[in-house]
């Protein structure tokens, strides 16, 4: 490209545009800037269209795809304690280690907060997903089979690949030395990458750290993660 089509270029740009260099230096940069978003974008589509494969869906499950900060039912302290550190975790995400634990009872809102991080973090072009123990497990199995195309590590390495990864259920099937190996190999591979987790329990700080071992809660604490409470009755009403 020399300057004589720069100016013809130029010449054809509408009156009032903003000209987007006007060198041929300037336009190289441009083209290489371009093609490295085009590549980021190509990636990312990739890596998502990869993980709806595998895990039959992209991202946070259809029912908690509508979950934000600003539909979250926060009427208590404790409530209102929950929301601001979730969402202050969302707007200072930079991907690097600072994970959360989510604690508390069924129904008290742990599962829409987690959905609400992700959904902001999605929109802001970043790769989440949520899991529960038991469908992890189920698809680790699931590549011992004959026909299966994703190896045990293959899955691994994109589970550990998410810019945020956010099990959910812990402590409920947890206790099995496959499940133990599983996690405490995730949360490694996490930590050495600099990739934060989030962990979604319905047991007690106590009870929590007797389930998961003094292992994982060493290398949660090495990520600074917060642990943020959920201690209060279960909001969800029965239909009469």
């Amino acid at each position: 490209m020399d300057y004589s089509l720069i100016k013809r270029l130029q010449a054809l740009t509408p009156p009032g545009t903003e000209k987007r260099f006007s060198t041929v230096e300037e336009w190289k940069a441009f083209q290489a800037e371009e093609g490295r978003k085009d590549s980021e974008r190509i990636a990312k589509a990739n890596h998502d269209n990869r993980i709806k494969r595998i895990m039959g869906r992209s991202g946070i499950s259809d029912l908690h795809a509508e979950c934000s900060f600003d539909n979250y039912n926060a009427s208590t302290k404790g409530q209102q304690a929950a929301l601001k550190k979730a969402r202050e975790y969302a707007d200072t995400f930079n991907g690097v280690l600072r994970g959360f634990i989510f604690s508390g009872l069924p129904g008290t809102g742990k599962n829409h907060l987690a959905a609400a991080i992700a959904n902001q973090l999605i929109n802001s072009g970043k790769s989440v997903l949520i899991v529960t123990i038991a469908e992890m497990m189920i698809k680790f199995r699931d590549t011992y089979r004959k026909d299966s195309e994703m190896s045990e590590a293959k899955l691994l390495d994109w589970l550990c690949g998410v810019d945020l990864l956010i099990l959910d259920e812990i402590g409920i099937q947890h206790g099995t030395d496959n499940v133990d190996i599983l996690l405490n190999t995730i949360v490694d591979r996490r930590l050495a990458s600099k990739k934060p987790i989030g962990m979604l329990t319905n047991l007690n700080n106590i009870d929590f750290e007797g389930k998961v071992g003094p292992r994982i809660m060493d290398r949660m604490r090495m990520g600074g993660s917060i642990w943020v409470p959920f201690d209060w009755d279960s909001y969800r009403k029965f239909v009469r």
